[in-house]
This record gives structure tokens, C-alpha cells and sequence, in this order.
């Protein structure tokens, strides 16, 4: 139950929140943001995994530190970039 528009709402305001069915975030957008997190720490954890194996110490280091470079590095690994 929301509470009166005289408590959120402020005064001489012309706009007023909407609020969904569904809550503040839908079972879609979740499930989307969900599966793009798991991607990326899918592909950041094979780059340092590889790094580790293949002993190029200074790019683990650098996919460690500043993940967007694991996560393409991750995802070449993947389709045989590298």
C-alpha cells in the first residue's frame, strides 16, 4: 500500500512518481542484468585463469586491476583471438 501523495509528493510539484506493477525493477531487466554480469565475470575469471596458466604475469595483473581490459581479453580467449 503507498502511502498518501501529500507525504512523497512535494509541494506545487507537477510531476508525481509512477510506481509499476511489478516493483522498481521487471523480472526481464533483472534476468538481462543478471546474465550480463555473469558474462563479464565469466570472461574476466578465463582471462586471469589463462594468464595464470600461460604465465603472462603482467597482463593478469592488468586484467586483474582494471576489468574491462580481462573482460575482452576473456572473451578472445574464448573465441581464439589469443
Amino acid at each position: 500500500m503507498l502511502p498518501p501523495a501529500s507525504v512523497w509528493r512535494a509541494e506545487g510539484a507537477t510531476n508525481i512518481m509512477k510506481f509499476r506493477k511489478d516493483g522498481p525493477i521487471t523480472p526481464l531487466t533483472a534476468a538481462v542484468c543478471l546474465g550480463i554480469g555473469l558474462f563479464s565475470y565469466s570472461a574476466w575469471l578465463t582471462s586471469i585463469v589463462f594468464c595464470a596458466v600461460a604465465g603472462l604475469r603482467p597482463l593478469m595483473v592488468a586484467g586483474a586491476l582494471f576489468f574491462p581490459v580481462g573482460i575482452v581479453h576473456g572473451v578472445g580467449v574464448w573465441f581464439g583471438g589469443w
